[in-house]
C-alpha cells in the first residue's frame, strides 16, 4: 500500500493524516464519510485511490430530485425481445462517491443503505447483487444544511469512519499551485499500482493479522466508556467495538506489521467512534460532540501491556 499511497500523493499535496485513515479505512473495506467544506480535494481523493488501486469509480451528485432508480438502476423495456431489461446504475462501481449525501432525499438514503448494508439492489421485484469490493465515500458540508436531509443514525453506523480532510499548510498550497502551473491542465493522472485481483488479496490479508486478547478487551472498555458517559444519550453499539479492531488491524498492514499494537487502536478510536454516539441535548448545546467523548476516554482507558 505504500506504492499506493506514493501515486496517490502525485495526485493530493500533502494531508498525510488524512490519506492514511481513508487508505485504512479501503484496506479494512468499510464506507468512509468525509464530512468537510468544498473545495478542500475530497473528490479528488475518492478518485485517486479507486485510480491507483485499479478500481471501478462511479461518482453521484445527491440532490433533492433524485430518485432511488438514478442510482441503483431501472428497468427498461425491450422491444426487441419483449421483455424488460434491468439497466445498472452508478452504484455497480467498486468505489463510489456520494458527493453531498445529505442533500439526498429520505428514499434515496434508503436505498444507499441497502447497497451499503446488504451490498444489493432492489429494482421491481428483482435483486441485484453489487460488485465487490463496494466502497461508498461519502460526503457532506457540516456547514451548509439549507435544503438538506440528516441522515439517519443506521445509516451513520454503517460508515467505518467519519474524518475531516482539512485544509493545507501554507506551503502545501504553494506546492499545490507549483503543481498546476508546471501541469497546465487542471485533471492529474494518477496510475494503477494494483489490479482487482490484487487489491482483494490485499483485503483479506487484513484478517491475518495477529490480534492479542489484550487488544480486544481494550476496544470493548474503549466503546464500553462511551455508553456511561453521562454526556451521551447513545453510545457506541458492538459495531463500534468491530470496526475499530478492524481498523486496528488494517492500521498495522498499512505500517509494514503482520501484528497489531495498542497504538494502532488509538489511531483510529475517533474517527471509528465518533460519529456512532448521541450527545444529550444540554451537552450538545456547550459544544460537546462525540468526537471529544472518545478523545477523553482514550485519556482515562488504561493501555494495556502487549508482547
Amino acid at each position: 500500500m505504500a506504492d499506493v499511497l506514493a501515486a496517490v500523493h502525485r495526485a493530493v499535496v500533502g494531508r498525510d493524516q488524512a490519506l492514511d485513515l481513508v487508505a485504512t479505512g479501503i484496506l479494512a473495506d468499510g464506507h468512509l464519510l468525509l464530512e468537510d467544506l468544498p473545495g478542500l480535494g475530497k473528490t479528488l481523493i475518492a478518485r485517486s485511490f479507486s485510480s491507483a488501486l485499479g478500481l471501478a469509480f462511479a461518482r453521484i451528485q445527491f440532490t433533492a430530485d433524485l430518485l432511488p432508480q438514478d442510482i441503483t438502476g431501472s428497468e427498461v423495456w425491450d422491444a426487441e425481445h419483449a421483455r424488460f431489461e434491468f439497466r445498472r446504475g452508478p452504484l455497480f462501481a467498486n468505489v463510489v462517491l456520494a458527493d453531498e449525501i445529505n442533500r439526498a432525499p429520505p428514499k434515496v438514503q434508503s436505498a444507499l443503505l441497502e447497497a451499503m448494508q446488504e451490498y444489493q439492489v432492489t429494482s421491481e421485484r428483482s435483486t441485484y447483487p453489487l460488485d465487490r469490493p463496494f466502497l461508498v465515500l461519502a460526503t457532506q458540508n457540516p456547514i451548509e444544511l439549507e435544503g438538506t436531509y440528516p441522515l439517519p443514525e443506521a445509516q451513520v453506523d454503517r460508515f467505518l469512519m467519519r474524518l475531516a480532510v482539512g485544509y493545507p499548510t501554507a506551503a502545501e498550497e504553494r506546492e499545490i499551485l507549483s503543481r498546476r502551473k508546471a501541469r497546465k491542465e487542471d485533471p492529474v493522472t494518477v496510475p494503477p499500482v494494483l489490479d482487482l485481483a490484487r487489491f482483494r488479496e490485499v483485503q483479506r490479508s487484513v484478517e491475518d493479522i495477529e490480534l492479542d486478547p489484550a487488544l480486544e478487551q481494550y476496544a470493548v472498555e474503549l466503546v464500553g466508556a462511551t455508553r456511561v458517559d453521562p454526556r451521551v444519550e447513545v453510545g457506541a453499539s458492538p459495531r463500534g467495538s468491530l470496526a475499530l479492531l478492524k481498523l486496528g488491524r488494517a492500521r498495522a498492514l498499512l505500517r509494514g506489521r503482520d501484528y497489531t499494537v495498542p497504538d494502532d487502536l488509538k489511531d483510529v478510536a475517533v474517527p471509528a467512534l465518533g460519529h456512532r454516539l448521541t450527545i444529550k441535548p444540554e451537552p450538545w448545546i456547550r459544544g460537546v460532540r462525540g468526537p471529544q467523548v472518545v478523545q477523553e476516554s482514550l485519556d482515562r482507558v488504561p493501555v494495556p501491556k502487549v508482547p
